[in-house]
């Protein structure tokens, strides 16, 4: 087996696809799922694929090396400010990134990188995930006026995938801790001279041990650096059910972000996510009204993964000199964004804070009689 980072022949990867009738570039449209031409709105049906031929790849394989069927070379262009490497066409040379609206230059190095084994298709069109930013602005308190009209004059939606690993394996758990039930005793208690007696809930524990096994099927950890993860924690949930087997077919009309956290990496924060949970699985076994995990070893055995893409929709733009973003779901339309405040609307609602309270204090002492 070949090093990932070995030096190999460049492979471009072409995602034009020309229309037959026409000549023209084609690209996915999500609103049809189809291949679509702009120019002279030809449509060619994408080739069915069965979710069954998506293959899980051992984890030995990815970490030590893997075979030229499952590696691949692209070249990015890197942004110096958020880091993201996005791939384009070889005779791009510049371009603005689409996360954080800066200015980036061809990185000419080579990345060879695990290949994609799946992806979800974009479900929602640029009007839709337009729409749902929108929305989303309208909602904002204390927003400038003019942020809706800033926002989206002259700016397009970037429709990118999103780099994702998928990681399953079977665990088993030996532990040991302690099981706490709770129990009543009487004691007497002086309440203002009298004697009253009063139920003092007490936990009696006991040392427990035992073993929990699980599977974990597609633990979702994501593989780029260029959007804060609240950003796309809050873009969840995504239906993994619909991935499908990656066809360049779908990126078509899009652009693929590189992935920037290694496979090791990756695996090391599915074990965070596999630890929780099998922390749950040792307190419903403990039982009891209390738990006490005292120590739990795990053991992993058949542990596979996927490199996965999933689609949003990217919005940055300048206001006032400073950048901020705006990230559509586009399987779900879910919005998540950066936002600036107005400080004369937040002054105001301030203002009428207090004015409210003092108003409310002034009946209350009346009422009172202090005045």
């Amino acid at each position: 087996m070949k090093s990932q980072h070995e030096n190999d022949t460049e492979v471009t990867l072409d995602h034009r696809f020309d229309c037959e009738a026409c000549g023209g570039d084609m690209r996915f449209d999500p609103s049809v799922a189809k291949l679509t031409c702009d120019h002279c709105g030809n449509q060619e049906d994408m080739t069915p694929a069965r979710a069954e031929s998506i293959d899980e790849l051992d984890i030995r394989e990815g970490m030590h090396g893997a075979d030229d069927d499952v590696v691949e070379q692209t070249r990015f262009l890197t942004c110096q400010n958020c880091a993201a490497q996005i791939e384009f066409d070889p005779d791009v040379h510049a371009k603005e990134c689409p996360y954080c609206a800066t200015p980036i230059v061809t990185d000419t190095g080579l990345h060879r990188h695990i290949k994609p084994a799946a992806l979800v298709p974009f479900a929602l069109n640029e009007s839709s995930a337009r729409d749902a930013v929108n929305d989303w602005l309208g909602s904002l308190w204390f927003a400038p006026n003019d942020l809706q009209k800033y926002a989206r004059k002259g700016r397009q939606l970037s429709g990118i995938y999103v780099p994702y690993w998928t990681f399953d394996a079977q665990t088993r758990t030996q532990y040991t801790g302690q099981r706490g039930d709770i129990y009543y005793t009487n004691v007497t208690v002086v309440v203002k001279g009298k004697r009253q007696t009063k139920r003092v809930p007490k936990v009696r524990w006991r040392a427990v041990s035992g073993r929990v096994k699980r599977f974990f099927d597609d633990v979702l950890v994501l593989a780029s650096k260029s959007l804060p993860k609240r950003f796309t924690d809050a873009l969840a949930p995504w239906d993994l059910s619909s991935l499908v087997p990656y066809s360049p077919a779908y990126l078509a009309g899009f652009r693929a972000e590189g992935y920037q956290i290694e496979l090791e990496s990756g695996l090391q924060q599915a074990r965070s996510t596999m630890d929780a949970v099998i922390a749950r699985d040792i307190r419903m076994a403990i039982g009891g009204d209390r738990q006490r995990i005292n120590s739990a070893q795990t053991q992993l055995s058949n542990v596979t993964f996927k490199h996965i893409l999933l689609p949003i929709w990217v919005a940055a733009y300048k206001y006032n000199g400073k950048s901020f973003r705006f990230v559509v779901n586009a399987q779900t339309g879910r919005v998540q964004g950066e936002r600036p405040y107005s400080i004369w609307k937040v002054t105001f609602a301030v203002v009428a804070g207090i004015a409210v309270a003092a108003a409310l204090g002034y009946v209350y002492a009346i009422s009172e009689g202090r005045l």
